[in-house]
């Protein structure tokens, strides 16, 4: 008898940490890899990073939070990686190369260069309820908010927040 109990308390030992494991893996540690140089210099085409998919169940996409989403929700498409820079009640508009956000000069998080393509934002837009506004963080090559084939973007399709790279190496690291 004592053996049963022993492998019973171990059985339920193996279960909570197998759950402890999916939990992480599924809403915390869900790996995905960024296409193309639209992130650069911040992610490079291959970097791997750590999606965050319970963050946003109980928050929403901030200003300047990096996220993977499904444009148009298309799930057979591979995740965009992109920065939040509007969020629902904004206005956003690109003039002479630069990002109005509110009608004032956004403040980037990071160094970006003047965009020659206002695209979509050339005239104002207000986001509406549950809709994002995202671009690259290489604004001159990323396919991002300012094109129609993505356009602005629906909670429902963000998957998640962009947290931790894991590769390459010499990057591994909470991401900024």
């Amino acid at each position: 008898m004592p053996l049963v109990k022993e492998a019973m308390i171990w059985a339920l030992e193996l279960l909570i940490v197998l759950g402890i494991a999916f939990v992480f893996v599924y809403y915390i540690g869900q790996c995905t890899r960024v296409i193309g140089g639209s992130m650069a210099p911040t992610l490079e085409d291959g970097d791997r990073i750590l999606i965050n998919r319970f963050v946003y169940l109980v928050t929403n996409p901030k200003h300047n939070d990096v996220v993977a989403f499904l444009p148009n929700g298309n799930e057979k498409s591979h995740y965009y990686v992109k920065r939040v820079v509007g969020v629902p009640g904004d206005t956003v508009m690109i003039k002479e190369g630069a990002l109005y956000v509110n009608g004032e000069l956004y403040e980037e998080a990071i160094d970006v260069s003047s965009m020659d393509y206002a695209g979509l934002a050339e005239e104002e837009i207000t986001l509406g309820k549950n809709e994002y506004f995202v671009l690259g963080d290489n604004r001159n090559n990323s396919e991002d908010s300012r094109y129609a084939n993505i356009g602005l973007i629906k909670k429902e399709h963000i998957v998640g927040k962009g947290w931790f790279e894991i590769s390459p190496l010499s990057k591994f690291g909470f991401m900024k």
